[in-house]
């Protein structure tokens, strides 16, 4: 993801924010809490803005403006949920116009506006450190809609054509979670490693709730099949650093980590796991081609079923809701393929279970009851200024007050370093 949250931000009266990350360069981002009073809708969304009218399918232009390019795996995804939507609606190439690596500056404003100018009508935005300059675009083009990934702001702006969107990743890092926690099974069974010793390494970005929500999830999901395991995550302070990523997956196997997880952008932890010949699980993309022996599975989102969704509400001029936030459930999260010559046996059909579960919502994955906070069960949370209740019906409510990550709570059994 990308641009990345740094300070936490009050919202006096209204919200308060929880700090979240999406990936690039480190610049600061935030989540909050989207929704007026705390009143969630089905599956994180809310209540949509007023449509501006059908546009003719022959008519349409859709613009983007990502934070890389097709190189890096973060907009490699957003990218590719572009595609997918451009043929699923049967749109053509000169329909879709794309601003590669665009800064997190005022060059994000004018790139807005130049694809306004361009005659585009839906624009789409993968920073979190975009948000500011959207606002400011979608104020001046009020007949454009203007749709914005990882942000909080949408709501709060009162315009009704600025749209916040992510997924429920989370769900996929917990079912990467459980393929790691059968590996660890497997290695204690071969004895190649300890049943007391059982620790895991995580690559971070930045120390936002993010993050924190990414690596919680995944380490719960390990837990859920190898509950022996602890875990200790290492920032990198960067979102797109091969050498730092490699440097912190290096210093994690060095400090007895015997499998390791990332959120980060590069495939810098999984290199280090190749040569260390350590498991690993990836994120964004399958990070099969660059470590074959060792890399499991990774944690993906596509993006295709939001891109359509809002493509075709403008085509159909229909409103496109102010937060959407989706999972599992509507093919929004996913695990890339499973490597057979690397994972447990009985794995495939363990994902499959889990997968299920949480799509009947059977399986909550910040349950409450797998995991305590300072020895205790925690039993309720809300943020700074917010009468917002995450915690009900036992278990942590993520995303379903806005799009964007809420949980920043340390757990026990996890250890940080370098924040």
């Amino acid at each position: 993801m990308k641009s990345k949250k740094l300070v936490g931000l009050a919202l006096a009266g209204l919200m308060a924010l929880s700090l979240t990350a999406c990936g690039n360069s480190g610049s600061p981002s935030a989540t909050a809490t989207t929704k007026a009073e705390g009143q969630a809708t089905e599956a994180g969304k809310t209540e949509a803005a007023d449509p501006k009218g059908k546009v003719a399918k022959e008519d349409l232009k859709v613009g983007f403006i990502y934070i890389g390019d097709e190189n890096e795996s973060y907009t490699a995804a957003h990218y590719n949920g572009a595609l997918d939507m451009k043929k699923a609606l049967g749109l053509s190439d000169d329909q879709i116009i794309v601003k590669w690596n665009v800064p997190e500056d005022e060059s994000a404003k004018d790139a807005a506006m130049d694809l306004a100018d361009q005659g585009c009508n839906i624009i789409f935005a993968n920073s979190f450190g975009y948000e500011s300059y959207i606002i400011e675009a979608a104020k001046e083009y009020p007949e454009v809609q203007f749709c914005h990934a990882t942000g909080y702001q949408a709501k709060l702006s009162g315009l009704s054509n600025m749209h916040n969107y992510f997924t429920n990743v989370y769900e996929s890092r917990y079912v990467s979670g459980v393929v790691a926690g059968l590996k660890l099974n497997q290695m204690i069974q071969d004895g190649k490693v300890k049943e007391d010793a059982v620790k895991i390494g995580y690559v971070g970005a930045y120390p936002y709730a993010e993050v924190i929500s990414g690596y919680t999830s995944f380490f719960l999901g390990v837990r859920s099949v190898c509950p022996q395991a602890t875990m200790e995550v290492k920032y990198t302070n960067s979102w797109g650093s091969f050498d730092l990523e490699k440097e912190a997956a290096d210093a994690l196997i060095s400090n007895g980590c015997v499998l390791i997880s990332q959120h980060a952008d590069t495939t810098g932890a999984p290199v280090a796991c190749e040569a260390a010949g350590v498991p690993d699980v990836g994120y964004n993309i399958s990070m099969l081609a660059t470590a074959p022996k060792t890399a499991l599975t990774s944690a993906s989102i596509n993006w295709a079923p939001y891109v359509t969704y809002a493509v075709q509400n403008v085509i159909d001029g229909k409103a496109i809701d102010t937060d959407w936030c989706q999972g599992y459930k509507d093919g929004a999260v996913s695990i890339t393929e499973l490597n057979k010559d690397a994972i447990a046996p009985g794995t495939e059909e363990k994902v499959k279970e889990t997968e299920n579960a949480i799509k009947a919502g059977t399986l909550h994955v910040f349950d409450t009851s797998t995991f305590t906070v300072g020895g205790k069960k925690l039993e309720t949370y809300k943020k700074d200024g917010s009468d917002v209740e995450y915690v009900s019906n036992g278990y942590f409510h993520e995303s379903e007050f806005g799009s964007a990550p809420a949980f920043d709570i340390l757990i026990d059994g996890i250890t940080t370093i370098d924040k």
